[in-house]
C-alpha cells in the first residue's frame, strides 16, 4: 500500500491549528504507487484591506483568527484514480447545519455518479439509494440515521451514509469530514491518518 500525503494549509484556521493529513492506497492490481512531490490545495483568496494595531498580537494569543465563522472542513475522495495513479481529493470547507447531499452539490463535488441525470434519483426523498457515501473520518458531527436510512442501507456497512438524509453537525459546528464519493463504485483501497507535526518529511 503506497502512502500519499496531502497539505491542506488553505483548509486550516491558523498555521498554529494545522494538522496535515496522509492518505494511504493501492490499486486493486497490486501496483505501488509513490508521490515524488507534496500536493497543495488551496481554494482560499485573501485580500488585505487594512492593518489594525495591536491585533496581530491579539489574534497570535488566541492561536485563531477572531474573525474567521465556525465552518466544517471537507475532504472528498473520488471512486477512480486521477491518470497518473493518485487518488482525486477535493478539499471543500462549508457551514454545519447543511444536509451532505446540499454541501457537495453546492460545491461540484460528484454525487449520483451514473445515476446523476433527471429522473434517475430521488432528488434528496431519501427513496432511491443513489446518494450512498462512506464516512471515513468525523462521524461524530453528523445527525443519527433516519429510518429511510435504516431501510435502505441494512445491508451496507455502519459508516455509509445517504448523503440527503445526512446533516453536518450545528451552525457553530467545526471539524474535518473525510467522505469517500461513490463507495460502491469504489476502483482502490485507501486508509486516513492524521500525521503529527514531529512525522512531516
Amino acid at each position: 500500500m503506497a502512502t500519499l500525503q496531502l497539505s491542506i494549509h488553505g483548509l486550516a484556521t491558523s498555521t498554529t491549528s494545522f494538522v496535515p493529513r496522509k492518505f494511504n492506497f493501492s490499486r486493486s492490481s497490486g501496483t505501488v504507487l509513490t508521490l515524488s512531490a507534496p500536493l497543495s490545495f488551496s481554494r482560499r483568496k485573501i485580500r488585505a484591506v487594512s492593518t489594525v494595531p495591536g491585533s496581530e498580537s491579539a489574534a497570535t494569543d488566541e492561536g485563531k483568527e477572531p474573525n474567521e465563522p465556525p465552518a466544517v472542513d471537507f475532504a472528498f475522495v473520488h471512486s477512480v484514480l486521477l491518470p497518473d495513479g493518485t487518488p482525486d481529493v477535493h478539499f471543500r470547507k462549508a457551514c454545519g447545519g447543511q444536509k451532505l447531499r446540499d454541501v457537495m452539490l453546492d460545491n461540484n463535488i460528484e454525487l449520483y455518479g451514473p445515476y446523476g441525470r433527471p429522473l434517475l434519483n430521488c432528488a434528496g426523498g431519501g427513496t432511491c439509494g443513489t446518494c450512498m457515501v462512506e464516512v471515513v473520518e468525523g462521524k461524530e458531527l453528523l445527525s443519527p440515521r433516519t429510518d429511510k436510512e435504516k431501510e435502505k442501507l441494512k445491508k451496507k456497512p455502519k459508516n455509509w451514509r445517504l448523503a440527503c438524509q445526512t446533516t453536518v453537525g450545528k451552525p457553530d459546528s467545526r471539524g474535518m469530514l473525510v467522505i469517500q464519493q461513490l463507495p460502491e463504485w469504489k476502483a482502490h483501497e485507501w486508509t486516513y491518518e492524521e500525521v503529527l507535526p514531529s512525522e512531516e518529511p
